[in-house]
């Protein structure tokens, strides 16, 4: 069974950094892709980057391109957040899956529990 742990979420300003990191573990082949999501109290969870761990091929929402940068090395997938804004604030998760063209929820079959991010202005 493919786990999934997220670390590095903390409290920051508007304009600063945060690198979250998420250590997969569990699997016998490492899962074909990668993604970052985000839940916002009363929205629905966003897929906001994600990496296909054979090609490097990356992928981003509209919201973050140009501001976050998803990478891979080894069994740790990372998301460096720079430029960060209050409407980041989220709870951030880790979920992989097998290989597809988009970012949404059922893309994904495996989940870690979250690390929170929180921008004040």
């Amino acid at each position: 069974q493919v786990q999934l742990a997220e670390s590095g979420g903390g409290a920051v300003q508007a304009g600063g950094s945060l690198s979250l990191s998420c250590v997969v573990s569990g699997y016998d082949y490492f899962p074909s892709r990668v993604g970052w999501f985000r839940q916002a109290p009363g929205k629905e969870r966003e897929g906001i980057a994600a990496i296909a761990t054979g090609s490097g091929s990356t992928l981003y929402s509209d919201s973050v391109k140009g501001r976050f940068t998803i990478s891979q090395d080894n069994a740790k997938v990372y998301l460096l957040m720079n430029s960060l804004k209050p409407e980041d604030t989220a709870m951030y998760y880790c979920a992989a899956g097998p290989p597809s063209q988009t970012m949404t929820y059922e893309d994904f079959y495996y989940w870690g529990h979250g690390t929170q991010v929180t921008v004040s202005s």
